[in-house]
């Protein structure tokens, strides 16, 4: 048996409305006539910010179809031969692993020039081949992927931020 009694959450509003007006009621003084604006203190400010979350925002109903054309993937065009930027997030010996935000990330050899630089975290930027390397192996008669894109590194990316 439970000692706390079901209480509906439109009482518990009604409540909490009604103490707020109370305290704003109260907290002004009607016969001060000084051009001093009395803030609401923190459990109003907290409350009317709960109230504006729990109003669900009005959506457009849009097809699948108009939401695909307006895509950036959409603006893009083909990309294979475009030149994208991407980030190093894993090295293995001379192997940089480098994700470019598609379905797969892609195996690039480090460059013997400047090679201390390309460490994890660095920005390269990329020249996209193909987006999914994938062939036929001996006895399949259908492609394989490598969980790959083939891609050619053509080096870091330059901060013309930094002052020289």
């Amino acid at each position: 048996m439970s000692l706390i009694p079901n209480i509906s959450n439109k009482l518990i509003k009604s409540n909490l409305l009604r103490s707020i007006q109370l305290i704003r009621r109260y907290s002004t003084n009607e016969n001060d006539t000084s051009s001093e604006k009395v803030q609401s203190g923190g459990y109003a400010k907290a409350f009317a910010k709960f109230e504006t979350l729990s109003e669900e925002p009005k959506q457009e109903n849009q097809t699948f179809a108009s939401l695909l054309c307006n895509s950036k993937f959409i603006d893009l065009g083909d990309p294979e031969g475009k030149v994208v930027q991407g980030k190093i997030f894993h090295v293995v010996e001379d192997d940089l692993y480098i994700d470019f935000g598609w379905k797969f990330h892609c195996v690039c050899p480090r460059p013997k020039k400047q090679a201390s630089s390309y460490i994890r975290g660095a920005k390269v930027r990329l020249l996209i081949r193909d987006l999914e390397l994938s062939s036929r192996f001996l006895g399949y008669e259908k492609d394989l992927t490598l969980l790959e894109a083939d891609c050619v590194l053509l080096g870091l990316v330059q901060d013309r931020n930094v002052d020289k």
